[in-house]
Formats: C-alpha cells, structure tokens, sequence
C-alpha cells in the first residue's frame, strides 16, 4: 500500500509511542496490546496514497477529495468567478484516504490562505470561517472558468498541505495536497445553462475518479489531459477514449 510522504513523521511517531505501549501490554497482559496495534494500523491507512488512473471526457471535472457529498449550493454571484456559480462541498471522515487532487487540466492562478476557527468541517459554514486553503485555476482554454478549490481543516484537521505553486500547470487528478485527520474540501464551478451536476447530496467520492460536473467545451481534445475524441471509420463516427491520466506526480 503506498504511502503518502507528507504522513511519514505521524507513522514514525505513532510507531515509536504505540510500539513502546505495546510492548508494555504484551509484557503485562498480551491482550492489552491489541488496541495500540489496531490505531498504530489506522495511521498507516489514514496516510495511504492510492494509485488512481482513469479517463476523461471533455469538460469532466473530477472529485478533489474522497468523502461524502454535504452541500450542492447555486450561487447567485462568486467573487472569484464573476458570475453565478455552484459549490460543491465533501466531508473527508478520519477513514477516507486525505489526498487532494485536480479536478481539471489547467493552470494555478493563485493561492490564498487564510487563518480561521476549526468548526466541524459538516457545519454549513465551515467553508467560510475554518482555516482554509483556496487555489484559483485557469482550466485549458475549452474548460469554462475560473475554477476554486478550497482545503478546509476541521475540528480535528489542524494541519492543510499544498504543495501546488502560482502559475504551476497540472493536468486533471494531478495530486497537489492533503488535509491531515478529517476535513472539507469544496469545488466552485462557473454556473453555466448548460452546467451539468453529476452528483447529489449524500453521494460519496473519491478522488480523481468520480465525476462532480459536466460542462459543455468547445471541441479541443488536444487541450484536455485525457479525452474522448471522435473518428470516422467508414462513414460512420466512432467515438475513442483519450489517453489515461498520469494520477501522481
């Protein structure tokens, strides 16, 4: 199981404490040592870093995060946008896999931290008051944009990672962060007639595979990381997966 790097000074920690507590439990009573074997495996799986790999239509954008669907907001107007827009907010549990991904090919515009309160990262207005992290993407020129991604700490979050840098390109499902020990992570979205949500409140994610939205883009394949592209064979068109993603850095 790979894991991820930003969590190897927790595992040597957790190693070091729960190894000497085990080992004292063993010594007194085996059982007793049980339970730190089991959190010291919970922190191993909390920092692990899946493979992820798949293809993309033009004009998907994926899951930033895995976890559970919360909020699916219209918004009449979004600063950063322009326009109206529509929040999408996920709740990362302590049991999902923390990694943060793109969720679609383009180019970092900014970033934006911001010192905050830890809330439960399920309160409504977590997005707005916890401690956060906001990148700013210029999606390739067929993706209607700008597009934010928020990294949200939590009540046990403390600690948000990104390793992504102003004018940085990445392709979709790049993995650019993680939230460390349950979080939020929200995706804004141009809000278009033709938007196309594909998730609903409840629905769970996964970084880099689901798909949270459609929008409608012009025919450029070319500009996408993975595509479906169209050809003739024989007079009739047959539609081609593009390529598949290269998921980690």
């Amino acid at each position: 199981m790979p894991i991820a790097r930003e969590g190897l000074r927790e595992i040597a920690a957790a190693t070091l404490l729960l190894g000497a507590c085990a080992t004292l439990g063993v010594w007194l009573f085996w059982p007793l040592a049980i339970p730190f074997v089991l959190v010291w495996l919970w922190v191993l799986a909390f920092f692990r870093d899946p493979r992820r790999e798949r293809a993309y239509a033009p004009g998907d954008l994926c899951s930033p995060a895995d976890g559970t669907v919360t909020e699916i907001t219209e918004l009449e107007h979004y600063d950063a946008i322009g326009g109206p827009a529509v929040r999408i907010g996920m709740f990362l549990s302590i049991f999902n896999v923390h990694i943060n991904r793109m969720p679609c090919t383009g180019r970092v515009r900014s970033l934006y931290y911001r010192e905050g309160e830890y809330l439960d990262a399920r309160h409504p207005e977590s997005g707005r008051r916890n401690e956060s992290n906001t990148l700013t993407i210029d999606p390739d020129a067929s993706m209607p944009g700008p597009i934010d991604v928020r990294q949200v700490a939590g009540k046990v979050a403390r600690r948000i990672i990104c390793h992504a840098e102003a004018n940085q390109h990445m392709p979709i499902g790049y993995r650019f962060g993680m939230i460390k020990f349950g979080s939020r992570t929200e995706l804004t979205i141009p809000r278009l007639d033709t938007t196309e949500i594909c998730v609903k409140v409840g629905d769970k994610t996964r970084a880099g595979l689901t798909i949270l939205a459609h929008q409608e883009v012009k025919d450029s394949a070319e500009d996408y990381g993975a595509s479906e592209s169209n050809t003739q064979t024989n007079g009739k068109t047959r539609r081609r997966r593009g390529p598949r993603a290269a998921l980690r850095p």
